[in-house]
């Protein structure tokens, strides 16, 4: 008789023993699903935290330029970049911000005249992404109406003003205002499309108008390059990558494109440590539960393959006796273990999406208690992301339950090599 259908008579002769093999291999195939369904919800969630969070390098050195930092910005491991380009700036149309405190040599604050010398009133920075400003990433400074600078914006008169000046001067979301140069020789029109709120407060001496944090404005670069005189350099620029480790590559193409001179590079990881590391120690622990269901569940599946193996000696010692092969025996064994794994992982993927989605939530939810490292900032990632039973993770379930399967009947039935009908017959008189 063909070993196959041995397999099924002896399943449909032992129910119990079926019934009790299929639940162990339902709690094996829902340990390991579970494993690696929190295994893709983390691997999502790190590629979206990696994304949106990432890792902000700061690059400054005298010899920075917008063109080089657009080259830099271009790298593969950049997703986003962020030049500022300061600038002093007149004013026409509006009446910029002056200090309450006494001016020195005796004259109030609020006459028209200015010193001798004194730069112009207006303090611009020229950026090409305004949310990766640490005072917008973080919070200290904040949209109040409009929107801030976004790389759509370059080459377009636009602007965001404190809404300390927008206040003095009337100024909302859709006014136009218009900046000079320091030498008054250009002017162009700047149109407000962002009012935002800086938390610093004036300061308790006099200093110039440039100088005070509502005179501050943040225009893209290339309005600030029409109003300077001549080429000039950044201040800094920041980079935002996905993880420390692509850090060194940034750097080396930093040194390829601005030389072998020296040159401040800053690498700010905090807030990927707080977000992301929690998300790596749980992939870390599903890969843990795959791993030790799958040697547990060879274990126990072991040693229960091998109790039957004890218990069915008279069976064996009659099929060796009749000339059945030894290898049909063990191939019978496997058949039937591995006939009761394969509608466990059917219910397993029935059964596991609630209990695993509940885990993985557990594990993966978000602390509202904890701060948040920007807090306010539009780049913290959302909640966390549904597992959902992929084909190919009931793929790996089958290809792991059918090697359990194996092992835990190839390894007991090396003992049936070792049998010989007479002795069998022999003791079971």
């Amino acid at each position: 008789m063909n070993f196959v259908k041995r397999a099924g008579m002896s399943l449909r002769a032992r129910k119990a023993r079926t019934a009790a093999l299929l639940g162990i291999f339902v709690v094996i195939c829902v340990l390991l699903l579970g494993g690696f369904l929190l295994q893709g919800a983390t691997a999502r969630q790190e590629a979206e935290a990696q994304r949106t969070i990432g890792v902000d390098v700061t690059l400054k050195d005298e010899g920075l330029t917008p063109a080089l930092a657009d080259r830099l910005g271009s790298s593969p491991q950049v997703h986003r970049y962020n030049p500022r380009l300061p600038l002093e700036a007149g004013a026409r149309g509006i009446e910029p911000l002056e200090s309450d405190a006494p001016r020195p040599g005796g004259n109030r604050a609020g006459a028209k005249t200015p010193l001798p010398g004194a730069p112009p009133p207006l303090a611009l920075n020229g950026v090409r992404d305004s949310g990766l400003l640490l005072p917008f990433s973080y919070g200290s400074n904040k949209i109040t109406a409009g929107r801030g600078i976004t790389p759509e914006d370059a080459g377009r008169g636009v602007a965001v003003v404190e809404q300390r000046l927008a206040g003095k001067n009337g100024l909302k979301a859709g006014d136009t205002l218009r900046v000079r140069s320091a030498d008054g020789k250009r002017t162009v029109p700047l149109t407000v499309v962002g009012i935002y709120r800086d938390s610093t407060q004036d300061p308790s001496r006099w200093v110039p108008p440039h100088q005070l944090p509502g005179n501050v404005l943040y225009v893209p670069v290339r309005t600030v390059q029409r109003l300077s005189p001549g080429t000039a350099d950044l201040a800094e620029a920041v980079f935002r990558i996905g993880s420390p480790e692509q850090a060194e590559q940034l750097h080396a193409e930093a040194r390829r494109l601005l030389g072998g001179g020296s040159f401040d590079f800053r690498v700010n990881d905090k807030a990927y440590r707080d977000q992301v590391r929690p998300i790596q120690r749980a992939g870390t622990f599903a890969g843990l539960i795959v791993w030790l269901t799958a040697v547990a569940g060879a274990l126990i599946l072991g040693l229960i393959v091998m109790l039957q193996i004890r218990e069915r000696r008279d069976e064996l010692g009659v099929l060796l006796s009749l000339g059945e092969k030894k290898w049909k025996l063990i191939g019978q064994h496997a058949v039937e273990v591995a006939a009761v794994g394969l509608p466990a992982v059917a219910v397993a993927a029935l059964a596991g999406q609630v209990a695993v989605q509940q885990a993985g939530d557990a594990l993966l939810a978000r602390q509202d208690s904890s701060p948040s490292p920007r807090a306010g900032s539009p780049d913290t990632p959302a909640d966390s992301p549904r597992m959902r039973v992929e084909p190919s993770d009931l793929g790996k379930v089958a290809g792991i339950g059918l090697g359990i399967s194996l092992v835990s009947t190839v390894v007991p039935g090396i003992g049936i090599l070792r049998l010989h009908p007479r002795s069998l017959l022999t003791d079971s008189e």
